[in-house]
């Protein structure tokens, strides 16, 4: 659809009845600082995998060419179109319908499992000094849905309140770690600069994948675009949290790695709260594991926050059911986004962490790179020229330093977390195809309000031109497919077979051979529906020319 653009911001108040919170500066640092981050757990295990130097050079690098452009790119997109379920509304605006659904779903599960997962360390946390019975550790999980499900209820601003608490003490804690080991420096952090056992390719390799791992979740603040009522401010908030982020993972860490050793058990029997507990006392490192929890909580606040807005728009657009996107009279909040997202993490919180890790992660970094790319199109769509006041990234290079360093990293986060999780991460990306079909038949899609400007073909009954979208979805991820099996193949042949059978004892996810082969032959048959469908798109349904 050819966009007639005249200025200003697009596609406000799609869900007129939610309520308008104005945020503060430090509202928007601690709200964005609790989705992505709630501090540096998780780097202890880069330093043993890369080496003391490569962590403290990648906590610089990832930031610049990872959290830097998504920060801009969310800033950006935000400030044009402030409206909740900003992710899938910004691919509906690039690409159209079913692009839009795809990413939408995707982005929506992946912060479902992302919030399902940090219940489940929350709980892990607390069993190391509370022994539980698996049946306790199930109640202390409700427990901890039913709290943050309330608060969600309650409203968005009482969700930031508890955030900005949150951050507070995550801060100090990180702080303390910090400030203690530099004070007791007695080793060199760049020696050994890395692991020369793994190798360079491999130390950077599971660096990278980890590292960016840990500066993900900018999107979700624009989850929460319609309820913001001064969305000017996220652009400064962004920048802030992204340098709070860069202080607060690598000032512990240098800290960490200077004043205990030895640095290759790092993550096994040396974490954060050893650089207390040694040079502080016992009664330190328990505070901060008291950190650890209230920081996998955080998390849990911000996400289901972020989680519960995913398919608002996409109700008002008659791609879910319609209840979806109602808001409750007096607190305007999405109710029931919010109750059942509880009903599903009272199941997830069953699985391990590395399994909800596992299927989530391929899906962060696809919308990742989507979104940057999306971004770009919209710059055509609706030239910066245009938007007067609206906050923009300046500078003609600057587009595609967001996109080229949103590409690169996605792949090698995509690739390198390991075969598993490239595999079953397609088991939702074609999901998301199906279940676009059957809303698209049962809902009726953008065609129920708007049936001349989206049309339907009446011999699939899905929108015109589909078969051809449905033919580059192959394309793309079929090339994915293939090429990642032919890297894999190459980058895990060596220790491949031994490490996932070690690891998983049997299964699929056991037998690497068996996994690189089915990456291929997925590979080359979507390759190969990607022609079909783009022969029988061309001939029987074109996509409109106003669509192109």
């Amino acid at each position: 659809m050819k966009v007639k653009y005249e200025g200003g911001q697009v596609l406000t108040d799609v869900v007129p009845d939610l309520k308008k919170t104005k945020f503060s500066l430090m509202g928007i640092i601690f709200f964005i600082f609790c989705a992505v981050s709630g501090g540096a757990f998780g780097i202890e295990s880069i330093i043993p995998a890369s080496g003391p130097g490569v962590t403290l050079v990648l906590l610089i690098v990832i930031p610049l060419m990872w959290a830097l452009p998504m920060g801009l790119y969310v800033s950006e997109l935000t400030n044009l179109a402030p409206v909740d379920s900003g992710p899938y509304v910004w691919m509906k605006m690039a690409f159209g319908e079913f692009w839009g659904f795809a990413f939408g779903l995707w982005m929506a599960v992946a912060w479902y499992l992302t919030g399902a997962s940090y219940i489940v360390l929350a709980t892990d946390y607390i069993g190391m000094y509370v022994p539980m019975s698996p049946m306790v550790k199930l109640i202390v999980k409700i427990a901890i849905i039913l709290v943050f499900t309330v608060v969600n209820l309650i409203g968005i601003e009482e969700v930031n309140v508890l955030n900005t608490i949150f951050t507070f003490i995550i801060l100090a804690a990180f702080l303390a770690v910090g400030i203690v080991g530099l004070a007791h420096w007695e080793n060199n952090p760049f020696d050994p600069f890395m692991n020369v056992e793994n190798g360079a390719f491999s130390s950077l390799g599971v660096g990278i994948a980890i590292g960016v791992w840990m500066f993900c979740g900018y999107t979700a603040i624009a989850n929460l675009g319609g309820e913001i009522e001064n969305p000017q401010i996220i652009p400064k908030g962004m920048k802030w949290c992204i340098v709070v982020m860069v202080v607060s993972y690598i000032l512990p860490t240098l800290g960490g790695i200077v004043s205990m050793g030895p640095w290759s058990e790092w993550g096994s029997t040396i974490d954060y709260s050893s650089v207390l507990r040694t040079h502080v006392g016992e009664w330190a490192g328990v505070a901060f594991m008291i950190t650890a929890v209230i920081s996998q909580l955080a998390l849990v606040n911000a996400t289901t926050a972020t989680a519960s807005r995913s398919f608002m728009i996409l109700g008002k657009d008659h791609l879910c059911p319609k209840f979806l996107s109602t808001v409750t009279k007096k607190r305007k909040v999405p109710i029931w986004p919010i109750l059942i997202l509880a009903v599903l993490n009272v199941i997830l919180v069953n699985l391990d962490f590395e399994i909800l890790v596992i299927i989530l992660s391929p899906l962060l970094f696809v919308c990742y790179v989507g979104f940057a790319i999306a971004f770009l199109k919209l710059r055509k769509l609706y030239p910066v020229e245009k938007r007067g006041d609206l906050y923009y990234v300046k500078g003609k290079i600057s587009p595609y330093y967001i996109v080229i360093s949103m590409m690169f990293i996605g792949l090698v986060g995509i690739l390198m977390n390991g075969t598993e999780y490239f595999l079953l991460g397609y088991v939702l990306i074609l999901f998301a195809l199906l279940m676009y079909i059957i809303c698209k038949k049962v809902y009726g899609g953008l065609a129920v309000e708007n049936p001349q400007l989206y049309p339907i073909n009446p011999r699939t009954g899905l929108a015109q031109g589909d078969l051809i979208r449905f033919g580059r979805f192959f394309l793309i991820f079929g090339i994915l497919s293939f090429g990642g099996s032919l890297f894999l193949r190459w980058y895990e042949g060596g220790w491949g077979h031994d490490y996932y059978l070690e690891m998983y004892g049997s299964g699929l996810m056991s037998n690497w051979e068996l996994m690189i082969s089915i990456l291929t032959w997925l590979g080359v048959g979507m390759l190969v529906m990607s022609v079909i469908l783009h022969l029988v798109g061309k001939k029987s349904d074109p996509i409109p020319e106003d669509d192109e």
